[in-house]
């Protein structure tokens, strides 16, 4: 089988024969058949992200099925799923309290490893990390059964793995962190695949200004069709903030991150009403730092908060999310700008980068 494997930071991709030992207790083997090209796992290919090397990124995907080990009972072969990069122990403070996103009952494992500390994937007989142990740019994988989610048949493979990242990211953020109320002003900022959802997820929620603020016309365009009603061009706008309060009076009742570096989120507290929240959706490198006023803070009792994976629970929301998909609820096709090979996955992430697509999807035979 091959594998899109990083070997050292900064460099391209390569793509390799591997070797994918079998599933053991509480693990699967599944048949990758779609996997989303996202910015999270560029943090990883040029290091804004440590992570162990040799690593397979991809963490945005849908796949079959094929084998099971023992004591797997959710899910059995010709089963469809969409991988969740999160771990569900089941057991800790925060899996039984619903949060499962924020599971700790697996941080002791290093992340590119399996549950047991040990890698299924080798090269050469070199041992290949998997990115949040899914590592979903191969085209089969080994990975823990919680870490699966089983969907209905009938949804198709590249709008499936979109399910998996950035339309869960965006639509719960909206949805299950926020909470919005039907009538609210919203403000997205970023408009790729995650702050795009971000915007259909206000729609659903029934918001009733939804401004969309990026550096590039194209992306606004695009967010007008995911339900925006106004648009800023932050890159030509000397004053978004003027802009926004122009729309929506004494500012939007909630915004939304999708960028989350140190301009965009003081673009995202400085837009808000009084008693406003503000959230941060996208994941920063670790080095980023973020400036608000404590000020204004308390005098206008603005909330800031984040939300990781949109606040989702994989196991129940992503057959939710598809659902609304097949009853055209959502649209999850208008993403999918750009499908490739596996041997065209470095030219994906250029494409991403140049900012050509809302998201290109890598798909299998």
């Amino acid at each position: 089988m091959k594998a899109a494997v990083l070997f050292e930071p900064n460099t391209p991709l390569q793509i390799v024969e591997c070797e994918l030992d079998p599933p053991k207790a509480l693990e699967v083997r599944v048949k990758m058949r779609a996997s989303g090209v996202c910015q999270s796992d560029w943090h990883v290919m040029n290091g804004d992200w440590p992570t162990p090397m040799p690593v397979v990124p991809g963490h945005e995907a849908a796949g079959e099925i094929l084998e099971c080990g023992s004591g797997v009972t959710t899910v059995k072969p010709g089963d469809h799923v969409i991988f969740s990069f999160r771990p569900h122990c089941g057991r800790c403070r925060y899996c039984t309290t619903g949060q499962t996103v924020l599971c700790i009952g697996r941080a002791s494992v290093p992340p590119g490893t399996q549950y047991d500390g040990t890698l299924r994937l080798k090269h050469k007989g070199q041992g290949i990390n998997q990115m949040a142990r899914i590592g979903t740019f191969a085209e089969e994988v080994v990975v823990p059964e919680e870490m699966v989610v089983p969907i209905r048949k009938d949804m198709p493979w590249a709008q499936a793995a979109l399910v998996g990242c950035c339309v869960a990211t965006g639509v719960g953020a909206v949805t299950r962190h926020a909470k919005i109320e039907a009538g609210s002003a919203v403000l997205v900022i970023g408009c790729g695949g995650v702050g795009l959802n971000a915007v259909q997820g206000a729609m659903l929620s029934g918001a009733r200004i939804i401004i969309a603020a990026d550096i590039l016309d194209n992306k606004l365009e695009m967010a007008k069709t995911f339900g925006a009603t106004h648009t800023i061009n932050t890159a030509t706008n000397n004053d978004p903030v003027k802009k926004v309060k122009e729309i929506a009076g004494l500012g939007v009742d909630y915004s939304f991150d999708a960028v989350s570096i140190g301009p965009t989120q003081a673009l995202a507290f400085d837009a808000l009403a009084p008693g406003g929240h503000a959230v941060a959706v996208g994941i920063s490198a670790a080095t980023a730092k973020a400036t608000y006023s404590p000020m204004m803070m308390v005098f206008q009792e603005k909330t800031i908060s984040g939300t990781f994976y949109g606040s989702v629970r994989p196991n129940i929301d992503f057959p939710i999310l598809v659902d609304h998909y097949m009853n055209k609820k959502l649209n999850i096709d208008g993403l999918i700008s750009r499908t490739y090979k596996l041997s065209e996955i470095n030219d994906g992430f250029k494409r991403m980068m140049a900012g050509e697509v809302a998201r290109g999807v890598v798909v299998f035979d």
